[in-house]
């Protein structure tokens, strides 16, 4: 337990507060120093790829943008493939689409349809869980190519918006893990 209590306080430690960033009120999260420092972005890194062994999954999925720059690296130190799920209209060839809802509208997010298959376990990783959303639809989307969803994993939970609630019943079971609860 030191172990992730060191990680998790190396991990909070480069992640920069900003102030009124989109709009007014926001405290934005930016993670931008921890990719800068080589130190704590391999030990992130390491634990996402401890999740992902430890959850015996054979793909990683990144959701676009963030969940590209950490899942990538994932899915290399683990030995995995790595997967991305993009907003709609970013693939080329067949995809597979799922639509979800927003605070203000929706959107939709797509993954080329031969990426996935029944013999795959399937580990979404991204940056924040905050309303779940988002998340929630990746694991529609993973089942719906074919797959079993083995988990999700991110850096930072945002406990006050709920997406743990919202993402428990997609989650069937499979653990959902966060390196850091703000």
């Amino acid at each position: 337990m030191t172990e992730l209590t060191d990680v998790s306080t190396l991990l909070l430690s480069r992640i920069r507060d900003v102030a009124d960033y989109p709009e007014a009120g926001v405290v934005f999260k930016d993670i931008t120093p921890l990719l800068a420092d080589p130190v704590a972005f391999e030990a992130l890194t390491g634990a996402f790829a401890e999740i992902a062994v430890r959850t015996g999954a054979t793909k990683v999925v990144g959701l676009e943008a963030r969940g590209f720059i950490l899942g990538a690296p994932v899915a290399v130190r683990a030995g995995l493939g790595f997967i991305p799920v993009r907003k709609a209209g970013k693939l080329p060839g067949a995809t597979l689409a799922q639509a979800y809802d927003l605070e203000y509208g929706s959107a939709e997010i797509e993954v080329h349809a031969e990426d996935l298959d029944a013999q795959d376990r399937v580990l979404v990783v991204d940056d924040v869980l905050a309303t779940g959303g988002t998340a929630e639809a990746s694991l529609q989307l993973v089942r719906r190519a074919g797959a079993a969803v083995a988990g999700v994993a991110v850096l930072m939970e945002l406990g006050f918006l709920g997406g743990r609630s919202r993402l428990e019943p997609a989650l069937a079971g499979a653990p959902l893990e966060a390196l850091l609860q703000i």
